[in-house]
This record gives structure tokens, sequence and C-alpha cells, in this order.
């Protein structure tokens, strides 16, 4: 029996041990059981040479084995202890080295629009959310009523602390919006698109994400995914950047949309040159105020047109948040020459042609402003109001595209709990094209949300 007693010690001395050599599971196969059976018969036969204190086992007979065995248990239990420990404190080291986070929300919406002026039909991306460029006008208006959860995303992300003191961090982000697979007919399956996909080391971002031109932090809190659209810098692109201090320094994607010679759109993907921005946050108590500065690009080679031809654009952008208490101020203005998809989602283009084939930079100007205020802790109302006005040549560009487009947004939104958030938001929106016709869109918008 005192042998028995001794090998089961002595097993659970072996185990601590292999516990310091591995993080993983000890009896992962028959190979890790039978290792420990022969550390066992080792280390048993050195308990008794050390309690002994012979060279061999002859006299085993004569050893007091309940003083033996109660030293063994003492050594096994104080040698599991500190191995325990070391693995324990091991995998905290690790832990604090290496961090993963999921995050994301849950968002269902039903959302009744009606059109003033003509249609759209049933996969425009406008009915999901307002994009001004797809309010129609002229023609007899419609209603929609639509259901969705396409807002829903997923994303992740992960810190690295190297031996070196450095960091990399990652952040990766899905949402089903905009999505060129699935429909209302039996399942609603949406294919994800990719959000946000980049890595930071110390100071340097590197992937695809929030443009450096936009100042996300200033958009006001709407139920609609982007609000005021038409007066917003607004996109996400792949790029290198550099901070420092409260300066940001980048080269983007380069991407230029041409109208042609009359109307219409031509997305060229001819840029040689990476898009170029500025910026300068500042912040304070009161709240914060962000500087931007761009200058791109504009480029076309046409084999088709038989055109070939550069101009350059240039932009500014100033935003903000202030704060009255517990309520804030949101706001932008932003203008240039050649803006094109920076901003209104790509509203109006960047340059037109010209009968011989040149290329001309367009102007841009748009400015929103939005209040929210706390009615209570669990109470709070957001008001927006935005405007965009295009500067065309409409020698070149006709009298089709859009003159000026604006919105109205209220809403009133109740958090019983913290991240969970019901809301509804009424919003008028208006474009007006060259010729003088105008379209309009009345929206309201339910929507849950819950945030992990």
């Amino acid at each position: 029996m005192a042998q028995k007693s001794i090998k089961k010690t002595l097993l659970s001395l072996s185990v601590a041990v292999a516990l310091g050599c591995s993080s993983g599971n000890v009896f992962a196969d028959g190979d890790r059981v039978e290792e420990l059976e022969n550390r066992v018969a080792e280390l048993e036969a050195l308990v008794l040479q050390l309690l002994q204190g012979q060279e061999t086992l002859e006299a085993v007979e004569v050893i007091d084995t309940a003083t033996m065995e109660a030293r063994a248990e003492v050594i096994a239990a104080e040698t599991v202890n500190m191995k325990m420990a070391e693995y324990q404190a091991a995998k905290e080291a690790e832990e604090r080295k290496n961090s993963f986070k999921l995050g994301g929300y849950v968002k269902a919406d039903v959302i009744s629009s009606n059109y003033g002026d003509g249609s759209v039909a049933a996969a425009n991306a406008g009915r999901d959310f307002y994009i001004p460029a797809t309010v129609p006008v002229g023609g007899e208006g419609e209603s929609y009523l639509d259901f969705g959860a396409k807002e829903s995303r997923v994303n992740l992300r992960t810190e690295h602390n190297l031996d070196n003191g450095d960091k990399i961090t990652t952040f990766t982000e899905v949402d089903f919006l905009l999505s060129g697979q699935g429909d209302e007919r039996i399942s609603n399956s949406y294919s994800p698109r990719l959000r946000h996909a980049f890595f930071t080391y110390n100071n340097w971002l590197f992937g695809q994400t929030w443009m450096t031109f936009f100042n996300v932090g200033a958009l006001p809190e709407n139920l609609d995914f982007v609000g005021p659209a038409e007066s917003s810098i607004f996109g996400r692109q792949v790029q290198v950047r550099y901070t420092t201090g409260n300066w940001q320094f980048a080269a983007e994607n380069p991407e230029t949309t041409v109208t042609p010679y009359g109307g219409g759109r031509i997305i060229t993907d001819d840029g040689h040159i990476p898009d170029l921005v500025a910026r300068y946050n500042y912040s304070w108590d009161g709240g914060n105020l962000t500087v931007a500065g761009m200058y791109r690009q504009l480029r076309i080679e046409d084999n088709g047109l038989n055109v070939k031809d550069s101009t350059s654009g240039y932009g500014i952008s100033v935003s903000g948040k202030f704060m009255f208490g517990k309520d804030d101020f949101r706001w932008m203005a932003s203008t240039g020459k050649g803006l094109g998809r920076y901003i209104g989602l790509n509203t109006a283009n960047g340059a037109v042609l010209d009968a011989n084939g040149d290329l001309h930079a367009i102007t841009q100007t748009g400015i929103f402003g939005s209040y929210r205020h706390f009615w209570t802790e669990t109470w709070r109302s957001n008001l927006t109001l935005g405007y965009l006005w295009i500067d065309n040549d409409i020698e070149y560009t006709g009298m089709g595209v859009t003159k000026d487009a604006k919105s109205i947004h209220a809403n009133l939104i109740y958090s019983p709990l913290p991240k969970l958030d019901f809301g509804i938001e009424f919003m008028y929106a208006d474009r007006e094209i060259e010729s003088g016709l105008d379209g309009d869109l009345k929206r309201v918008q339910f929507s849950a949300k819950y945030a992990y």
C-alpha cells in the first residue's frame, strides 16, 4: 500500500514537471502517458536514494515507509505549487503580450421612403441609406417600405507587444451593405464587404481605413448610415499614414471620376501619383478641431475616346465637435477643386472633359452642422442640416448634372441600457440639376441596435 501511495505522489510530481515543460495537454496521447510512467520510475528510485542515503535499493525493506511517504508528499506538493505558479505566470505574460478583442454591432432597420419625383429600383443602394445622387428628378413619385439588417458589422482588433518594446495592432471589419449577392425572395443572404483591414506599427499605418482627409469624429449621430451624405467628406481606402504628435501625413489610393463632354461618368483608374494628405488634430476639454488639406492628380487615358490628359485637384476640410455640458455640436466645412468622390458620396465627378479632350477640375463646397441634446440619461435627439453646392461648367457637363443637394435629419433615440439603442428618424432631402428640375426624398426610419 505504501509503495502505491508513493507512486501516486510521484505521479503528481511528474505531472507538475510536465506542466512546467509544456503549455499543452499533458495527456494528449499514449506516448505522453508512457513518458510519465517512465518518469515515475526514475523519481521513485531517486527519492528512495535520497531518503536512505544509499547508492542501491537493497535496504528498501527497512525504510520507515510512513516517514518516507509523508516527506515525498511534501516535496511533491511544493513542486506542484511551484510549477503551477510558473505556468500561470507564463500564461498571464503571454496574455499581456498578445490580446484579441471581438466587436461590432447588430442593427435592424425599417425604412419607409417616399420619392417625390421618379422611382428607384429595388436593388438601389439609395433605399438602404441616403445617397444624394440616387434621388430621382422628374416623373411620378413612388413609395417603398424596406426591412434590413445589412448595416450590422463584425470586427476583430488585436494588439501585440514585441520583445523590443514596439507594438503592432491590427483591425479588420466587415458589414453587409452594398452587397451584390442576395435578395429578399427566400433567405435575405448578403455577402460581407470589407470595411477596414489595416495594421499599425509604432507611428505607421498600412492598409484600408478611413480617408485621412475625413474626420470621422465629426460625423453626426444619425440612424441613417451616413447622415448628411451630400455635404460630408466620407470614404475608406488603402493608404500609408504616418502620425507624429497632432500631425498626420498620408499617401492614399488615387482614383479619378470624369464627366465626359456632354454628361455621364467615366471611372478612369489611371492615376500615377497617390493622393497626398496632411492633417492636424487639436483637442481640449471642451471639444476638438481638425484641419486637413489634400492634393491629388486627376488623370484620364482613354483610347476609346482618344483622350489623354491630367490636371490637379486640391481641397481643404475643417471640422470638429464642441461640447455644451453633455450636449455637443458637430460640424464640417469642405471646399476644393477636383474633390470628386471625396465629398457627397461622389455626387459630382472630380473633373470634366471639354470638346478638345482637356480635363477641367470641378469645384465643390459642402457644409453641415448637427446638434445633439440629451433630454434625460436615456433619451436624446439629434438635429442635422447639410448642404452641397457644385460649380459646373454647363458648356462641358450639360444640364443633367447635379447643381446642389441638401438634407435635414431629426431623430429621437432611447437607450435603456448601455450600447442598446432604439430610435426613430425623419429625413427630408432634395437634389436639383442644372436644368432646374429637382426631386425630393421624405424618409422615416426606425432602428434597433446593440453594440458588443
